[in-house]
């Protein structure tokens, strides 16, 4: 399913790869709703039935909200495009 959502990623125009070849944004919200899976310790398709609930957990009011804000909000972002590409995908 991460391979799909990287794909979906890349087909709406978020990047694969820097200028200088090494990953961006389509790896890295695929690599920061797996580190939410692990952290979790759940899995992707658990994710994905749960998407609502884990955007608020990690939102800006949610009990993890401190976690969803690292790297400029890339781990509450990610969670977001995933609930776009799961919705898109069903």
């Amino acid at each position: 399913m991460l391979e799909n959502f990287k794909t979906y990623l890349i087909n709406k125009g978020y990047s694969e790869f820097t200028p200088s070849g090494n990953p961006s944004t389509a790896y890295d919200y695929t690599k920061r709703v797996s580190k939410i899976c692990s952290r979790e310790a759940i899995t992707v398709d658990h994710l994905a039935d749960n998407i609502d609930f884990y955007i608020e957990k990690y939102g800006p009011t949610g009990n993890d909200s401190d976690f969803g804000k690292r790297s400029n909000n890339a781990f509450i972002n990610a969670l977001r495009r995933f609930a776009e590409f799961r919705v898109s995908h069903n």
